[in-house]
């Protein structure tokens, strides 16, 4: 592994571009997603279904199905060309460098073994610990993420746990060995409202004291303001916004940017009609010239159809990928 410079980001994505082959259809899932992470920066990828969010992670962690997939682009994460790694390094990579918190935990833990079970194997292959080392790890981590008789749930099957339980017992899997990165894939989707902030302040509480990045995978604007440093709007497979939560959510510049958060409720809206964005999400493997959002924007013009919108820097490193934006400068 190369050593990676003190100033040098954790994570550098650069021109990622993923792409799935099914029944003679080339589906261009991810299109030349590039960002970078400093160390213990939260990032809030933030976008509707189909945009690429779940697969730019996977393909972070090297999960996609090889035989229907294809990624190129460069993924760099504390200083390993992740992309380059062989089977053996990659076994290291994953668990050891970036842990993933998938959105369904039940489909994520093994049935036939207990949870306290799962966490010691981690543990015990990344820590290179013997089993009561592993299994005093894995009561700790239980403890840390607030899971009540946390003894007595170390042997404790999934399906015998709650949904908020199963999820914080996912968290404890994935910091158990305690990563540089955590890949956040929508852990609180399928949970009740209260739950759900539960989950969040745990997340954002071990999240600063063990000084990780994350990478928050959301498509509700709100858990993104609640955890992220910075947010990433993507459409289409395309981040078409990035910038400091504050900028973003306070000057958003990409009509979709601006759609999403007119049609989130808020207090203030009591009363008032949402207003939706029209139409739907492009078809992913028949992807409309110039700019994605364009069918569906209403200060779209000629110049949009032409080309894809390059990206438009409008100060303290919040851009947009916009052509008024262009037009304005």
């Amino acid at each position: 592994m190369e050593p990676r410079a003190p100033d040098e980001p954790l994570v550098s994505v650069s021109d990622l571009t993923v792409r799935f082959s099914r029944t003679g259809q080339t589906i261009q899932a991810v299109n030349g997603v590039s960002f970078d992470l400093a160390p213990g920066e939260v990032l809030g990828v933030l976008g509707e279904s189909g945009s690429g969010k779940s697969v730019t992670l996977r393909a972070m962690l090297r999960i996609l199905p090889a035989h229907r997939s294809s990624v190129t682009g460069t993924i760099r994460v504390a200083g390993r060309d992740v992309l380059a790694l062989s089977g053996a390094e990659l076994e290291d990579y994953r668990g050891g460098t970036v842990s993933m918190i998938f959105q369904e935990p039940m489909l994520s833990f093994d049935p036939v073994f207990t949870i306290g079970q799962q966490i010691a194997e981690s543990v015990r292959r990344h820590m290179k610990v013997d089993q009561q080392a592993a299994r005093a790890r894995a009561l700790e981590m239980l403890d840390r993420v607030q899971i009540p008789s946390a003894k007595r749930r170390l042997d404790a099957y999934p399906h015998e746990m709650s949904g908020g339980m199963r999820q914080r017992a996912m968290i404890a899997l994935a910091l158990a060995c305690k990563p540089k990165l955590l890949l956040a894939d929508e852990p609180t989707t399928a949970l009740d409202a209260t739950v759900q902030i539960q989950i969040l302040l745990l997340l954002r509480e071990l999240q600063r004291e063990f000084g990780m990045s994350v990478i928050f995978v959301t498509h509700d604007v709100g858990v993104a303001i609640e955890v992220a440093d910075r947010i990433a709007v993507m459409y289409a497979g395309r981040i078409v916004e990035t910038g400091s939560v504050r900028e973003v959510i306070r000057t958003p510049r990409h009509p979709y940017t601006q759609g999403l958060l007119s049609s989130t409720v808020r207090g203030e809206l009591r009363g008032q009609r949402i207003e939706a964005i029209p139409g739907s999400p492009p078809d992913l493997a028949a992807m409309p010239p110039g700019c994605a959002f364009a069918p569906r924007c209403k200060h779209a013009r000629d110049e949009c159809l032409r080309a894809v919108p390059g990206a438009v820097d409008v100060g303290g490193g919040h851009e947009a990928r916009c052509v008024l934006l262009k037009l304005a400068a």
